[in-house]
């Protein structure tokens, strides 16, 4: 839950898309009550996945302003 909110608070502050964005996001997902396992090897998956998907935000938030140009 709140994933996108998340996302878009970051990038709105001019965060990149780098391990310390992807630590972000978990801290706040688990401050929102939303499990993230406790395993080291597990956070790290679930880390490199929630940071493809900033990557992904950023793109396509980066080619709608191109578009309404």
């Amino acid at each position: 839950m709140g994933l996108v909110e998340i996302m878009a608070d970051l990038y709105a502050a001019g965060r990149p898309a780098d391990e310390a964005a992807a630590e972000e996001i978990i801290d706040r997902l688990e401050a929102q009550k939303n499990y993230i396992p406790s395993s080291d090897r597990i956070r790290r998956e679930y880390a490199y996945v929630l940071l493809k998907e900033y990557r992904n935000y950023i793109r396509d938030r980066a080619e709608s302003r191109s578009s309404n140009r």
